[in-house]
């Protein structure tokens, strides 16, 4: 679904990215892993069209996306989150996710006045959908209540949520377990699952928590110095020396086959 050939960006004297290749095909959980400044933030600006790279080539489904605009690598079916939440604090949580259904007829400032039935039809089909969402993603108690409220677990599943009201054919979640506790942890990890197996949606993440990668994801790439450093099945990473002594060092005990 997605092909990362040779991809390089360079701020300065720094290589942020250099040289960097791996695919991720269909229906797949990848996990790209690696320290601090291996470049994994940079490269999904770079896959989203924030960044433009100084050489190398993106493929989205056999097309060349290398340097679209952000709002058509959207288009195409790409969807990310970030590290941080932004959600939309004052309004609530099904509001939330009703800004992001697409091409909304009242956004256009004259339909609301020349076509106000049109777009109350699809105010409905747009809070319908988000109420669905919420169902699946264990969100529909707190639908109404104020975005900015929320513990940093529910946001991070908000931010889920606001990309699947676009439908994304891949999606690019930034670490999203960072600052969740535990127990929405499971929930959000058994969310990730789901999306993949019944809606699916490939799915390329970045993580430092090695738990959650490693029960989550296969594939695994991981980056050091802005270059694929390795790429396999958990197993396999978990025991790669390179990876050992780049990244892991020996902290985290492998899991069980």
């Amino acid at each position: 679904m997605l092909e990362i050939d040779r991809l390089s960006k360079r701020f300065g004297g720094v290589r942020a990215v250099d040289g960097c290749s791996f695919s991720v095909q269909s229906a797949t959980i990848t996990g790209l892993i690696g320290p601090n400044g291996a470049g994994k933030t940079t490269l999904f600006n770079l896959l989203t069209g924030t960044l433009h790279p100084d050489a190398g080539h993106v493929r989205f489904q056999g097309r060349d996306i290398t340097r679209c605009a952000p709002h058509r690598v959207f288009r195409s079916g790409i969807c990310r989150t970030f590290q941080v939440p932004r959600e939309f604090r004052d309004m609530t949580v099904v509001e939330n996710l009703m800004t992001a259904f697409a091409n909304q007829l009242g956004e256009r400032i004259w339909n609301p006045f020349f076509r106000p039935r049109a777009v109350s039809r699809q105010d409905d089909a747009a809070r319908d959908k988000a109420l669905q969402v919420l169902e699946f993603l264990e969100l529909a108690p707190v639908a109404h209540e104020r975005a900015g409220n929320l513990s940093g677990g529910q946001k991070k599943l908000l931010e889920l949520a606001r990309t699947m009201m676009s439908e994304p054919r891949l999606l690019l979640l930034d670490e999203p377990a960072a600052g969740v506790n535990r127990t929405l942890l499971h929930r959000l990890a058994d969310s990730i699952r789901r999306l993949c197996a019944e809606y699916g949606v490939t799915i390329l993440l970045v993580e430092h928590d090695m738990d959650f990668v490693m029960r989550l994801c296969h594939p695994v790439v991981v980056m050091s110095e802005g270059r694929v450093l390795a790429e396999g099945s958990p197993f396999d990473i978990q025991r790669d020396p390179r990876v050992l002594d780049a990244y892991l060092g020996g902290q985290y005990v492998a899991l069980e086959r």
